[in-house]
């Protein structure tokens, strides 16, 4: 009985919450891994794109609330999202023609366009806290859990609850589908095999005909739909304050470059490395402990090995790790 209360509660607090933030995090870093791979520089704006497609988001959505309309149990945010994807689309477009051209057409080296890629990045944060504030904005309703911990405790006489909120069953379903998409639109379409053979080799691509401008307008697209959706469903699961998204940045670009930079599939695997190394080392052990442990083994303190305020520490060092010991990742992404 102790085992299971000890299992509900590091489901409670570490595998749930850790696979809905992984969920979050390979949804950022497939964005931040499909430009490198196919537009060939690190995007620094990508923290930013997600935190002005949240926005939009959170307006629409507290304008349908305001006239009454909502999509039932589940977060009016859901009914905004495609609104928000729209407006992130035609942002990204706007950049990349007003910016990103330019340099394109000089055949800039990537540094440079890492440098540009930062000024879009204050701009479009001082874009988003202008337009919203940069304060907290909590933009969740609908029902709150799928299961709620008082409710498990009377199913199953267990002293612990299990409470699932409704957000991260919604994170964890949609990254699903948005994956599986993804990976159907690059292996079976034409369009996403052009993609994928400009990526391999942009001057033979060039030679079979392939279009670069419209492989780049497509990536953007791409990129501006999984940077709505990851940036939403973070909001909807925590809330959305700007400067997060800002500091974002560094966990997801962690997981790009964990998993192997240009490879879509590491992405995936280097967010949830990422996700439950921050939520393990940052999460109190003293209740798990106490179920499991004999009394005189018990830990007195928290038995925490490093304070919340220091998670995105845990990205960086093992970001570190990772370019000292393996820069290509894990699925041998391309070397940074």
């Amino acid at each position: 009985m102790d085992f299971l209360n000890a299992f509900v509660a590091l489901s409670n607090f570490v595998l749930i919450p850790g696979i809905a933030y992984g969920s979050q995090l390979a949804l950022g870093a497939l964005g931040v891994t499909l430009i490198y791979g196919i537009l060939r520089f690190s995007n620094f704006a990508h923290g930013d794109t997600m935190a002005f497609g949240t926005m939009v988001v959170i307006l629409f959505t507290w304008l349908f609330q305001s006239w009454g309309i909502s999509a039932g149990p589940l977060p009016t945010a859901l009914l905004a999202l495609p609104i928000g994807i729209v407006a992130t689309m035609a942002l990204v477009l706007v950049t990349d023609k007003a910016v990103f051209k330019f340099y394109r057409e000089q055949k800039a080296k990537p540094v440079v366009f890492v440098m540009v890629s930062l000024g879009v990045m204050f701009m479009m944060n001082g874009l988003v806290r202008f337009i919203i504030g940069p304060g907290d904005q909590r933009f969740g309703d609908g029902e709150r859990f799928i299961i709620k911990a008082g409710t498990f405790k009377k199913m199953t006489g267990l002293d612990e609850g299990l409470a699932i909120k409704t957000s991260q069953g919604i994170t964890v379903v949609t990254a699903i589908i948005v994956v599986a998409l993804l990976f159907w639109f690059l292996n079976k379409t034409r369009t996403g095999k052009s993609m994928r053979a400009y990526s391999d080799n942009e001057d033979l691509a060039l030679l079979s005909g392939i279009n670069p401008e419209r492989v780049v307008m497509i990536t953007w697209l791409i990129v501006a739909a999984l940077a709505t959706i990851a940036g939403t469903l973070y909001g909807l699961d925590k809330s959305f304050k700007p400067f997060t998204y800002f500091q974002l940045l560094l966990p997801i670009f962690a997981a790009a470059i964990v998993g192997g930079l240009g490879s879509p599939l590491g992405a995936i695997a280097g967010g949830f490395v990422i996700a439950m190394s921050e939520v393990m080392i940052t999460y109190a052990w003293k209740k798990v402990g106490g179920y499991i442990l004999p009394e005189s083994l018990e830990p007195e303190g928290l038995a925490q090995l490093l304070s919340t305020d220091y998670k995105f520490a845990v990205s960086f060092a093992i970001l570190v790790v990772v370019l000292l010991f393996k820069p290509t990742g894990i699925f041998k992404g391309k070397a940074v």
